[in-house]
């Protein structure tokens, strides 16, 4: 089954609404520089309004351990998303502490697939994003057929400018590591706000089409 993470929410009572429309995963952005940004000590009612069940995913981009280690505390997160050039020692850092870890690649015409492999063992899995100064966000897609054919080690995320009438991504239908779509910028009403008509319809089909 292919699921579905919803990442880029800063309003509780958003995060409540998208919640009940299925997603498997939230994700929060502890960034600044991000548009999306939840802010130094967010409301606490993003988190508990995300059901038992529902991974809490915080993203983080090139930020110190220990400021993750607070948010991951503070946020009760589940998993963390590395969204910069974080090392490979980094990530295993991050592993080790118990906290499931998302590692992001940035993906343009130059993306070597193979740079995955020495990531594979520090991660539990992998998430491929448009390559853009933005960090994520952009609403733009990035040539799928980069990683069409390569033998991933790790479960991996498709992410960047997937938006409503994507629902049919037969390029990874088959492949046994595609785990998750996270969705963003193109489900938004504003930033931060997602619009949970279109989220609801866009997981239930992927369900219906991948179960």
């Amino acid at each position: 089954m292919i699921r579905v993470k919803v990442c880029g929410l800063n309003d509780p009572s958003n995060v409540k609404a998208i919640s009940e429309c299925g997603a498997d995963y939230i994700g929060f952005i502890f960034y600044p520089g991000s548009l999306r940004y939840v802010g130094r000590y967010p409301d606490k009612n993003l988190f508990r309004n995300v059901p038992a069940g529902i991974k809490k995913t915080g993203v983080f981009v090139n930020e110190e351990s220990s400021k993750v280690h607070e948010m991951a505390v503070y946020a009760a997160l589940d998993v963390i998303q590395l969204h910069g050039i974080e090392s490979v020692n980094y990530c295993k850092s991050m592993k080790a502490t118990g906290l499931t870890v998302i590692k992001s690649f940035a993906v343009g015409i130059d993306f070597d697939p193979r740079i995955t492999d020495r990531y594979s063992k520090g991660c539990d899995y992998f998430l491929f994003d448009t390559k853009s100064k933005y960090h994520g966000g952009s609403g733009e897609k990035f040539n799928w057929s980069i990683l069409r054919n390569y033998d991933f080690k790790n479960p991996f995320f498709l992410s960047g400018g997937i938006g409503p009438d994507d629902t049919h991504i037969e390029a990874f239908a088959e492949n046994p590591q595609f785990h998750a779509v996270d969705v963003n910028s193109r489900f938004e009403i504003k930033p931060g706000i997602k619009d949970f008509v279109s989220v609801q319809k866009f997981i239930n089909e992927i369900k219906r089409s991948y179960s």
